[in-house]
């Protein structure tokens, strides 16, 4: 069977109309459609910054002990042909609009920053291996834009991001916001291990983009593609705490 006969039938619909889509939504932007933005324009992003090292010290203490942060394509399938086998790890704290409340309580000052952000969709610890390449791919809305809080960031080689035309790197507390519709992809030539906290949320929208963007967002959230994510979470979860046990 193919992969993407299970994915929720809006997104196998939107793939061909993708382009369709994407330039309803960006007609209706209250924000520049760059592939890079400028964090000014989202206010909230001080938060981030301003509590990163509480934020960097949760994710040290609790995503990268043991067998805490699976692989990404473990716990999304889809993202299963774009993430090396246990070289892209995640921890989730927030998925498609549903709060994980075993990570999240282990967790609470970051649980505290992010409940804060306005439109807030998906928040996971992204952790990265040394020598880590994330090829070529993109998100399936351009009703949800991306930001990154650098909170582990290797000095001893590139670590690097491509998104459109553009080539950006992170900085240790520093917040890095863009639009994942354009093509993107990512390397972690070094040694070390590169954290991020990686945000979802909300494009801010006028209508109808965002009649289309809320219709979009509200049939994945109940899909079984999501809901499948969601159980592998868990699973993963009761077999960790099984280990600790």
């Amino acid at each position: 069977m193919r992969a993407d006969t299970n994915r929720p039938l809006l997104i196998r619909v939107g793939k061909h109309l993708r382009g369709v889509f994407d330039r309803l939504i960006a007609g209706s932007s209250l924000v520049p459609n760059d592939p890079v933005l400028d964090v000014r324009d989202f206010a909230w992003t001080a938060l981030l910054r301003e509590h990163w090292e509480a934020i960097r010290d949760e994710a040290r203490a609790v995503a990268l002990v043991g067998n805490a942060a699976p692989s990404l394509a473990t716990i999304s399938p889809d993202h299963r042909a774009i993430a090396e086998i246990n070289k892209w790890r995640s921890f989730f704290l927030w998925g498609y609009g549903y709060p994980i409340h075993d990570n999240l309580a282990r967790c609470p000052r970051t649980q505290k920053v992010i409940e804060q952000i306005p439109g807030l969709n998906s928040a996971f610890f992204s952790i990265l291996a040394p020598g880590t390449h994330i090829p070529d791919h993109r998100g399936v809305t351009k009703g949800l834009i991306t930001c990154h809080l650098g909170l582990i960031v290797p000095r001893d080689g590139d670590v690097r991001m491509r998104v459109d035309d553009r080539v950006v790197r992170w900085a240790e507390g520093e917040t890095l916001v863009f639009d994942d519709t354009y093509r993107h992809e990512v390397w972690n030539d070094t040694a070390g291990t590169r954290v991020v906290l990686l945000i979802q949320f909300e494009r801010p929208l006028r209508n109808p983009g965002r009649w289309f963007a809320d219709l979009f967002l509200g049939a994945v959230k109940r899909s079984a593609f999501v809901q499948e994510a969601r159980a592998n979470v868990a699973k993963w979860n009761a077999a960790v705490q099984q280990l600790d046990g």
